[in-house]
């Protein structure tokens, strides 16, 4: 199918910019916004959860076809269209693709995203103030994966060797999202190869294109 994609999803979702970064890479031509057919679509609105069982984004849309989760929009993207492969042929390789892809899209993403990050965004302490102990609470796990990611990037340019993969379009907005926060500053200056790591990304053409002035104010 050579119809363009639609994205449905806020811009500012790392999920969607994920999903954004993989049309990107491979050229296929998409739009964006949490609307369908050019009609507003209110979030967790019953026609949020005709699409999405979950009331969650991105949801995909392709023609007739209908693709929820990120991982597994982003590996239909890969195959369903022509472009740089953003998976490795090798079994084994891929394996490690996948691997690394539900761990972002799933641990990574709960730590970073939604136990840290969200705390700065959206405060849930009295009177809109962060919750200091959540975020001491979450900090330990924060940097724990941190050191994680720094780990892997000893062995290549990339979280899977030296070519972009999926798992890269996954961590790719988490990370520039952290990386913009002060507060974050500590941590990324013990994981010297993983900051290498976000500035080559955020280098990337494509990234030039999703990861635009990143507006923590406005992350989810």
């Amino acid at each position: 199918m050579t119809t363009p994609v639609h994205i449905v999803g806020p811009q500012f979702s790392n999920f969607v910019r994920s999903v954004q970064l993989c049309c990107e890479e491979k050229g296929i031509p998409y739009s964006l916004g949490a609307e369908i057919e050019g009609r507003p679509m209110a979030l967790h609105s019953s026609e949020h959860y005709a699409l999405h069982p979950f009331g969650k984004v991105p949801i995909l849309l392709h023609g007739d076809r209908r693709l929820i989760e990120t991982p597994s929009i982003c590996r239909y993207l890969d195959a369903a269209f022509e472009g740089p492969a953003l998976q490795p042929e090798a079994t084994w390789q891929r394996a490690q693709v996948d691997q690394w892809t539900g761990m972002l899209a799933l641990y990574v993403d709960q730590a970073l995203v939604r136990r840290y990050l969200l705390e700065f965004v959206f405060p849930k302490g009295e009177g809109g103030a962060v919750r200091e102990d959540a975020v001491a609470a979450v900090q330990p796990e924060v940097v724990r994966l941190l050191g994680l990611l720094e780990q892997q990037l000893a062995q290549g340019d990339y979280l899977v060797g030296d070519d972009f993969t999926i798992a890269d379009a996954i961590a790719a907005p988490m990370l520039d999202y952290l990386a913009g926060m002060p507060s974050a500053k500590d941590f990324l200056a013990e994981t010297p190869r993983l900051m290498a790591y976000i500035e080559r990304l955020r280098a990337r053409p494509a990234a030039a294109r999703v990861l635009v002035a990143p507006d923590l104010g406005r992350t989810a």
